[in-house]
């Protein structure tokens, strides 16, 4: 199949061309800069250099690849994972509104049949304690800046795939190549100063997945699978008090400290209260329809031996 890939140069897209390729489809992926477009070059794939923010660029893109599957990876997160930055996720909300619009009505015009989306999988509205959602319980809209605001538009722009019969991928907390848990990414500096500590009883879940396996995971949405929400996560929900320190010893560091929640509320603000609370994500319904397996099932595994 032709195969359109907004955002191909990102944590996703990186791992998903080469598989994309392998599988015999032909690919279509957008970057910013042409020292980008030659990395896209190199897997296979045809390279389009635009501005995602350019309506007329995109769409013209996309009309030019003539795709049967679009898919949005694009996202514009900043060097470091700070949520006391109250734009933090500004840029990529705009990425995430008026880009879908285009991407789908140009998508559409060109045959497009097929639509799959990023969206996340810790976005979903905390409950008494935390525990595991599937892809119906409602989510956080209310949850405090800046996570709201970046909900709130995550919903608007799953109704538009979804009117359009697309697939709603929802990640969970990337780790591997290029992410804040990576070698080099912000995560794991602060991890290695002790500056990422326990909150309080470390009880609020993270549900993690390889950005390989979130690829492959994306690789089989292009395929196959019904309309729908799909969470794309490992198999192992947990606790901060658990994958923290197992991850800061993957990484060589000392064991995280462990604060109370009421300090890291003064730090933090609401946001520290509401990852004491965070649910985790239930894969399920995508191992059961996309017929997808993680290859690491688990953070435990991944966190030793995976890329980074």
């Amino acid at each position: 199949m032709r195969v359109f890939v907004a955002g191909a140069t990102g944590v996703i897209g990186r791992p998903l061309l080469p598989l994309l390729v392998a599988a015999g489809h032909e690919v279509t992926g957008t970057t910013r800069s042409e020292e980008r477009a030659d990395e896209i070059r190199a897997t296979g794939c045809r390279a389009v250099v635009c501005d995602a923010h350019d309506a007329d660029a995109l769409a013209t893109a996309v009309t030019e690849a003539a795709p049967e599957v679009v898919v949005h990876q694009l996202t514009a997160l900043p060097d470091r994972f700070d949520p006391r930055d109250k734009t933090i996720y500004d840029a990529t909300n705009r990425l995430r509104g008026p880009t879908t619009s285009v991407l789908l009505d140009a998508g559409r015009a060109a045959g497009a049949r097929r639509f799959v989306w990023q969206s996340i999988a810790f976005a979903y509205a905390p409950g008494p304690r935390p525990e595991v959602k599937d892809e119906d319980a409602p989510l956080a809209l209310d949850a405090p800046p800046p996570f709201g605001a970046g909900v709130r538009t995550l919903v608007e722009m799953e109704r538009s795939v979804l009117e359009a019969e697309g697939l709603v991928l929802r990640y969970g907390w990337f780790y591997g190549p290029g992410t804040y848990y990576g070698e080099g990414g912000s995560t794991a500096v602060d991890v290695r100063k002790r500056r990422f500590p326990v909150i309080g009883r470390g009880e609020g879940l993270f549900s993690f997945i390889h950005v390989d396996d979130a690829a492959s995971a994306t690789l089989a949405a292009v395929e196959r699978g019904a309309p729908g929400v799909y969470n794309v996560v490992d198999d192992e929900p947990a606790p901060m008090r658990e994958w923290l320190p197992a991850y800061a010893e993957a990484i060589g560091a000392r064991k995280p400290l462990r604060v109370p929640a009421w300090i890291a509320r003064l730090a933090a603000g609401r946001m520290a209260t509401m990852m004491g609370a965070l649910p985790g994500a239930s894969n399920a319904k995508a191992k059961r329809e996309l017929g997808w397996e993680p290859r690491w099932r688990s953070w435990r595994e991944g966190f030793r031996e995976a890329p980074r």
